[in-house]
């Protein structure tokens, strides 16, 4: 499962499928002449859904009905929990961290820092992270060393906290989770992932026995997105996030 989302990340990615499709082009119009002209349409092509690739409507049609199935939970049920489980995700490559001894967050921060502030709101909350080494090459650091430095920085009674290493995936996620807290994770968990990442995150824990809410952050769409709304390199990025969720979504229905 963790090759396979590894190769799920490279076949999701639109720029992936574009070099392939150029690439052919380029094999016909270098070894067979009279394929010149259906291979230069080929790379027009391809450079028209390049261009297009870059409307952010679209990617963002795709995710926002996964970031909208679950609703943030207010502040009174959020007292009712008796801890924030939290998935990584969050953190880029250890290499900077090696490097300058700084933690360094991505895009999706808020999967690390709204639980600090959840837990100088609630005292009784104890918080869990998951995340262990989700690269194919190891660099001998996992997300959850970088998730201890960070949350020490910010603070954090480390007395409150458990670190779970091993996991790679978010079906390792919930496994290891559910073996570090035993019967209690029958208790009520608050479950803190990217709002696209959730719909696949709640079915892994609840299928492993976890008594988990929903809290999502790390939104990426509002209610609405303008057609004028153009950037390429964000929206490749995001028609990756789309792409790789629906289809992991799949594959974790069909394998669980």
């Amino acid at each position: 499962m963790f090759v396979l989302s590894k190769l799920m990340s490279a076949i999701t990615q639109p720029m992936f499928w574009l070099a392939v499709w150029w690439g052919l082009a380029l094999v016909m119009l270098s070894m067979f002449l009279s394929w010149r002209r259906a291979a230069l349409r080929m790379l027009w092509g391809g450079l028209v859904v390049l261009g297009l690739l870059g409307f952010e409507a679209v990617p963002h049609a795709l995710l926002r009905p996964l970031e909208n199935r679950y609703p943030v939970p207010t502040p009174e049920l959020v007292g009712r929990h008796v801890g924030v489980i939290v998935l990584g995700g969050a953190t880029q490559h250890p290499g900077v961290y090696l490097a300058h001894g700084q933690v360094p967050l991505g895009e999706a921060a808020e999967r690390m820092s709204l639980p600090v502030g959840l837990m100088l709101k609630h005292p009784q909350l104890q918080l869990v992270f998951s995340g262990g080494e989700g690269r194919l090459l190891a660099t001998g650091v996992s997300e959850a060393e970088l998730a201890k430095a960070f949350y020490e920085e910010q603070g954090v009674d480390m007395r409150r906290v458990k670190l779970e290493a091993g996991s790679r995936t978010t079906r390792e996620n919930a496994l290891q989770v559910a073996a570090l807290l035993g019967e209690r994770c029958k208790q009520p968990w608050l479950l803190v992932t990217s709002a696209w990442h959730m719909p696949r995150s709640v079915p892994e824990f609840e299928a492993v026995g976890c008594n988990v809410t929903a809290y999502p952050v790390d939104f990426r769409t509002g209610e609405a997105t303008l057609w004028t709304e153009y950037s390429l390199a964000r929206s490749l990025l995001l028609w990756q996030t789309a792409l790789h969720e629906w289809l992991g979504l799949g594959v974790y229905r069909v394998t669980r």
